[in-house]
């Protein structure tokens, strides 16, 4: 497995979490604990978690590792609709962050894919 750091997914996921963390330095200051907190989190858990997996031993430990930040791009999707029906994400911020979720879906998909033929 190669670095982490040179995988397309672990970039695209990267400059996903940076755009997150851009985003929700506007929303309101009462959702810092909160809707702020949770998307922050899981933008990090997605890159984390490609890295971790690439430390580990086992292609069977790595896909699970990625399948753990699969979740988490899913759950970071769905925040950010709760987002937009706030009317916290400006409608050119959530196209651009949702294509970003696309594209890190599609890489992530085709890492796990490329994995499992491994086992």
């Amino acid at each position: 497995m190669q670095h982490f750091k040179d995988l397309s997914v672990w970039q695209e996921s990267r400059n996903l979490s940076n755009l997150i963390y851009q985003t929700t330095k506007q929303f309101p200051k009462e959702e810092l604990f909160g809707l702020t907190n949770q998307m922050r989190r899981c933008a990090v858990s997605i890159v984390s978690n490609i890295a971790e997996g690439c430390g580990r031993a086992t292609t069977k430990d790595l896909l699970h590792f990625l399948h753990i930040s699969r979740g988490s791009l899913y759950e970071l999707e769905a925040q950010i609709i709760i987002a937009s029906d706030q009317q916290y994400i400006a409608l050119t911020d959530f196209d651009q962050i949702n294509e970003q979720i696309d594209l890190c879906r599609k890489l992530l998909n085709g890492l796990i894919r490329y994995q499992r033929s491994k086992l």
